[in-house]
Formats: structure tokens, C-alpha cells, sequence
């Protein structure tokens, strides 16, 4: 039975629609999880990182995604990103503005999702800390989050709750009168929810006292997100001289890496 010239075309219209279609789903775009200008960001819980794929699961998510080459930009603070900082940086901190830097950087996500992050550092980091963050891209290496401390007003502990990786923040040590570490952008957090500061019966965040007595040797579990003895993160922030929190001995600072060690 002959086909009607019309319905022929129409056949070969939906197929071409079709193909046309999956070669547009072939590679996923990074999305962005940095703050705009207009201060708009995706949604997400605070603590949806603790509920994590396993890590078969994240490597298979992962695989099935043609990852985008990494990207990163550094560029100062202008006037715009001055005003977006104001509850981290104040009359009377230790490093002036001018001496900071914004990095947007590629990291992957706990559903091994390409994403867009932003962080403030030290002028003087800013070249070791996005070859740590393109070695932990390229080994897809989960990041829940990265978003300035700002987005929290500056709160420490809420930035921790929110599960947030995150470096620049005017502040001191607490409990103490001397400045963190992070106050000269010489420090950063990564997935404080999976690496909490634990000193005796305290683990802060609180989200993370589930993670807080796990083995972290290099033969101990591998869980998303969880930073172990020479894994590729203490690796690469050891190649460029900084130090691990998970190291020291009156408490752990599982999620703290610095320049000084400290």
C-alpha cells in the first residue's frame, strides 16, 4: 500500500525532531551555584548532602554525563562584589580588600552534576587553590556547595549547617581573640557536614556528628565527600604547601585546610 506524500513528510519530520533532540541531551552544561549580582540561587535543603549517593552510584551518574573541560576565573574586588561582602569584611580586618580576590571555579556535585562555584582568597593563593580545585574536578571528587559566607551574613555555623566549601571570612578563632586563618584568605573549609571540627564530645556543624568518629585513614571507608589520610584532596592541597586540620592532635578539623597548618 503506497504511503500519501504528506504523512511520508511528517514521518521523516518527527524522526529528524528526535535525533535532533538527543544530540541536544549528549552533554550537560555546568550549572551554577555562585551568587549573581541579583543575589537569585538555586534551591536546595541545607543538609540534602547527607543524604549522598552512594559511591558506585556517584561514579555511575558521573559516567553517564560527558563532563565540560574545567573553567575557572579570578578577577578583584570591584565595587559591586564590595557591597555583596560586607558581613565578611570590615573596617579592622587584617587584609585589605584590595589584596583579596573572587574565583568562580568548576566543581561536581553530590549527583555528579558539573556546577559553577565562587570563593574569595588571598592574591598570593589564588594559583595553587584553582589547581587543587581542577585536580579534584578532574577526579570527581563531590563538592555539596560553594557559595561566598555572605550568602549566610558571615555566620560561621550557618554556612557549616548549609554544608557550604568556602574560604575567605573576617573572623576570629572561636573562643579566641586572634584572627582565623580564614581572615586573611589563607583557609579553606570543604563539606564541613561530612568533615566537622570535632574536639571532645563537640562536632561542629551538628549535621556532622554522624561523620565525626569515622575511620579517615587512607584504607578507611570511601564515602562522598569525606576527606581521608593522602586521598586526592589532602594530596592536592599538600602540593601547594597547605596543611590538614584532620592532622591535628587536641581536636580535628576535619574540613579545614590552611597555608600555615593552622
Amino acid at each position: 500500500m503506497s504511503v500519501p506524500r504528506r504523512a511520508r513528510a511528517r514521518v521523516q519530520l518527527v524522526a529528524l525532531l528526535l535525533l535532533v533532540g538527543a544530540a541536544a541531551c549528549s552533554v550537560a552544561p555546568p550549572r551554577t551555584d555562585a551568587e549573581s549580582d541579583s543575589g537569585v540561587e538555586p534551591r536546595r535543603s541545607p543538609t540534602s548532602a547527607s543524604a549522598a549517593p552512594t559511591p558506585r552510584r556517584l561514579q555511575e551518574s558521573s559516567a553517564s554525563v560527558e563532563m565540560p573541560d574545567f573553567s575557572a576565573s579570578v578577577r578583584r574586588i570591584g565595587p559591586r562584589l564590595r557591597e555583596r561582602m560586607r558581613y565578611t569584611h570590615r573596617a579592622g580586618c587584617p587584609v585589605p580588600l584590595r589584596d583579596l580576590r573572587y574565583l568562580r571555579m568548576s566543581f561536581v556535585d553530590f549527583g555528579g552534576t558539573p556546577r559553577t562555584g565562587a570563593m574569595v582568597v588571598h592574591a598570593t593563593q589564588t594559583r595553587g587553590v584553582v589547581r587543587v580545585f581542577r585536580r579534584l574536578y578532574d577526579a570527581r571528587w563531590p563538592v555539596a556547595r560553594m557559595r561566598l559566607v555572605d550568602r549566610y551574613q558571615g555566620d560561621d555555623d550557618r554556612s557549616m549547617a548549609a554544608n557550604n566549601t568556602s574560604g575567605f571570612n573576617c573572623r576570629p578563632v572561636a573562643g579566641t581573640d586572634r584572627w582565623s586563618e580564614h581572615s586573611y584568605g589563607r583557609a579553606i573549609d570543604l563539606n564541613p557536614v561530612q568533615n566537622p571540627y570535632v574536639v571532645g564530645s563537640t562536632v561542629a556543624p551538628e549535621e556532622g556528628r554522624r561523620y565525626a568518629r569515622i575511620d579517615r585513614s587512607a584504607d578507611g571507608s570511601r564515602l562522598p565527600g569525606v576527606i581521608r589520610a593522602d586521598d586526592v584532596v589532602v594530596r592536592s592541597f599538600a602540593r601547594i604547601g597547605w596543611g590538614w586540620g584532620g592532622t591535628w592532635s587536641s581536636s580535628k578539623d576535619y574540613q579545614h585546610f590552611s597555608a600555615s597548618g593552622r
